[in-house]
């Protein structure tokens, strides 16, 4: 399957648990996880997913009428938690990796910390872009969030300042450390990132299913 496949079948699950009114805020969330698990945990799939989940809440909107505030709301939410559950899993990456320090150099581990301090900027940013498309009521209920959101912050942009803290304390590595291509060293860590967040996706599922 392709990646624009992907991404459409993606959109569709979303709009389609929107468009239903019910469980939305599960329903897209566990649509997110899966698909985030599905790729490596890098920054591009990780945007490609919260593009193709944000279209899908878009396209979701319209049969909502005046419920449409707190299907948005549950909605955005379930993708804020998702990503912070990323934020996460990349977190511990790090920290994996960190264990190995002959596999990877300083610059691997500030790139990776770059991409998590991210992480917020992309959610509001991709929330942002389903006011674009949508008629004049959706607009105003998505800049209110994100005018919300900016000032009294996110889930992905907490988990994000936790995730910065607990790096703090890694050790610096030597500039002399014999290290692999970052290229490798980034897919690398995106893929111990990937194992990690399908671990805590079916812990989630499992504690969810026992309610």
């Amino acid at each position: 399957m392709t990646e624009l496949n992907r991404q459409q079948d993606v959109q569709e699950a979303v709009r389609d648990a929107v468009d239903s009114g019910s469980d939305i805020y599960l329903r897209v969330k566990d649509i997110t996880l899966k698909a985030l698990t599905e790729r490596r945990l890098d920054m591009e799939n990780i945007s490609n997913v919260a593009d193709a989940v944000s279209k899908g809440i878009g396209e979701g909107m319209g049969s909502q009428g005046e419920y449409s505030k707190e299907a948005f709301t549950q909605a955005v939410s379930a993708l804020d938690d998702a990503l912070a559950t990323a934020a996460e899993a990349s977190k511990l990456a790090i920290q994996e990796a960190a264990s190995k320090v002959s596999d990877y150099s300083q610059h691997d581990f500030n790139k990776a910390a770059d991409d998590i301090q991210q992480l917020e900027e992309l959610f509001l940013g991709t929330v942002k872009k389903i006011a674009k498309d949508s008629n004049q009521i959706i607009a105003d209920i998505v800049n209110d969030f994100t005018t919300h959101a900016r000032q009294s912050g996110t889930a992905v942009g907490q988990q994000a300042s936790i995730a910065m803290d607990a790096l703090k304390g890694l050790p610096r590595i030597s500039k002399d450390t014999l290290i692999s291509s970052t290229v490798a060293a980034t897919s690398a860590l995106a893929e111990i990132g990937s194992g990690i967040l399908s671990g805590i996706a079916e812990s989630l599922r499992s504690s969810q299913a026992k309610k």
